[in-house]
């Protein structure tokens, strides 16, 4: 698989690096010699016909840019040290990022599209095709179906899902949102039935909604046809928000965590975890709406602000 590494011209440390490590033709030479297989120094002496200790010079510089992997590796005579090529492009973006323009980078992920959870009955799946499996059975969580649900619900638990994250180690995250239509699980419908929902956003408590209730009084306005009456029919829209001051869900502060604390520039995804915590007050469930469920066209919405 290809490797890619984007730089910003105010990356002036790494891009500098780069532009040495390309400013030799011997180094350029060495990249080519790593094209197809990797080699020790003294292989790439010998092929290049340089002492051992230029070789090595030259491969410390592409190291040092992040072009290269040396590892150590034992030999017959002690260890030697493979070369590896670590990238195939690199680009670096001319135009400074400017401060007064923020760019959010945002992603809908259907909400059968999981990575881990932990339900309970009653729980289930529907998609427009029918139930997903059969209702109240924890393995109809597991089916390659389910990525096809439009409504997911349990008594209590969490799913989990992974967002992909294409920020920058340097990026300066404002906020970090997440939006999505849910509501509580009662059997059939309660309108009256509240639930603490929670939300952690890479292990970390965001807050707690209270919904007020499973709402099924009325059809929801996208909700399938093959969806019968009596059940659970729409829910409404939350937004859980992480700031510089604090957690916040729809505007009201409710944690003094900061987006700072999420650590989102440290991995290639952001974990979102949904549900109920065990000694909650009101360990009401969950329902989650997708697009053809529920009163809104939306999956579940992750931004990020820088």
């Amino acid at each position: 698989m290809a490797k890619f590494k984007n730089y910003e011209i105010n990356d002036e440390e790494e891009v500098c690096a780069i532009g040495r490590a390309f400013s030799s033709p011997i180094r350029l030479k060495i990249l080519q010699l790593l094209y197809e297989d990797s080699l020790i120094i003294g292989d790439i002496a010998r092929i290049m016909d340089i002492p051992a200790s230029s070789a090595a010079f030259h491969l410390k510089i592409l190291e040092e840019a992040g072009l290269i992997r040396m590892e150590e590796r034992p030999g017959a005579r002690g260890s030697s040290k493979l070369c590896s090529r670590k990238l195939d492009s690199v680009s670096v973006r001319l135009i400074r990022k400017d401060e007064n323009v923020r760019e959010v980078f945002s992603s809908e992920m259907p909400v059968g599209m999981y990575s881990e959870c932990d339900v309970h009955p009653t729980c289930g799946l529907v998609g427009v095709d029918g139930v997903i499996g059969n209702e109240d059975l924890e393995y109809s969580f597991y089916l390659p179906e389910r990525i096809n649900a439009g409504l997911l619900w349990s008594s209590a638990g969490f799913v989990e899902y992974k967002f992909a994250n294409g920020l920058f180690s340097n990026d300066d995250v404002k906020r970090i949102c997440l939006t999505m239509e849910i509501c509580s699980e009662a059997p059939g419908f309660r309108e009256d039935w509240k639930s603490d929902i929670t939300v952690w956003m890479n292990g970390v408590d965001c807050g707690t909604w209270t919904s007020p209730g499973d709402f099924g009084h009325r059809r929801g306005r996208l909700t399938n046809a093959i969806w019968p009456n009596g059940s659970t029919q729409y829910g409404m829209l939350v937004n859980w928000e992480v700031r510089k001051d604090g957690c916040y869900v729809n505007d009201r502060l409710v944690e003094n965590v900061t987006v700072d604390e999420l650590n989102l520039n440290q991995r290639s995804f952001v974990t979102v975890r949904i549900g109920n915590k065990p000694d909650a007050k009101y360990v009401g469930g969950f329902n989650i709406f997708g697009k053809t469920f529920g009163d809104y066209e939306q999956d579940i919405v992750l931004s990020l602000e820088c």
